[in-house]
């Protein structure tokens, strides 16, 4: 997994009105837990950026007083109204721990069924895992070169060593549906065949009437 490198400074006052002081100055109050201890901590706001304005998932080595710990984010609180940061928590890597995170998806190749006028479905955008963060990617990619119109792949059919999926096997991840245009045309199709099929019918009866 990609690694970040972020300075910050331990609380010494915990509480809303801190938590409060520390936002004034744009800081974001944070929690690492998962070690040995929990140990509250503020980061300087616009460091977010690099981690929470993207789909993968970094490794966060912390510098807090000269001590680094690495770490992975676990959860951000925003402001209701703004998109400010109000609290981050971050998951201690501990060496031999597996750790619970979600993966983002991205899909390689084309469909054959999509060439036929059908219609790619992504289902899912991340996926959650749990491993060692030595074994984890940063990011899972899923080849689509061979689903046809109806075909799926599910959590199921996606392999990776000494990674463990939390979400249910059956769980579709991206699938080729049958597009609506293509079964309209379809059953235009028909209905003109039919039509062309009924009219010399008519005609016929019309030149038999003629005849008599």
């Amino acid at each position: 997994m990609k690694t970040v490198s972020m300075s910050g400074s331990l609380r010494e006052n915990v509480g809303k009105k801190d938590a409060k002081k520390q936002r004034r100055e744009e800081k974001v109050p944070c929690v690492l837990y998962g070690g040995k201890e929990q140990v509250h901590f503020t980061l300087n706001e616009k460091d977010f950026k690099r981690i929470i304005f993207t789909p993968e998932v970094y490794v966060v080595n912390i510098n807090l007083n000269g001590k680094e710990v690495s770490a992975i984010l676990q959860d951000v609180q925003y402001h209701p109204v703004f998109d400010h940061v109000l609290h981050a928590d971050f998951l201690e890597i501990v060496p031999g721990k597996p750790i619970k995170t979600a993966l983002p998806i991205t899909f390689e190749g084309t469909a054959p069924g999509v060439i036929k006028g059908g219609r790619l479905e992504l289902k899912l955008r991340k996926l959650s895992v749990q491993g060692l963060v030595e074994n984890l990617p940063d990011k899972i990619v899923i080849n689509i070169g061979k689903l046809d119109i109806g075909d799926s792949i599910k959590i199921k059919n996606i392999v990776m060593d000494n990674v463990t999926f939390l979400d249910s096997p059956n769980t579709q991840v991206v699938a080729v549906k049958t597009a609506r245009a293509v079964v309209s045309e379809t059953e235009e199709d028909d209905e003109g065949e039919e039509g062309a099929a009924e009219e010399p019918a008519e005609g016929g009866e019309e030149n038999k009437e003629a005849q008599e």
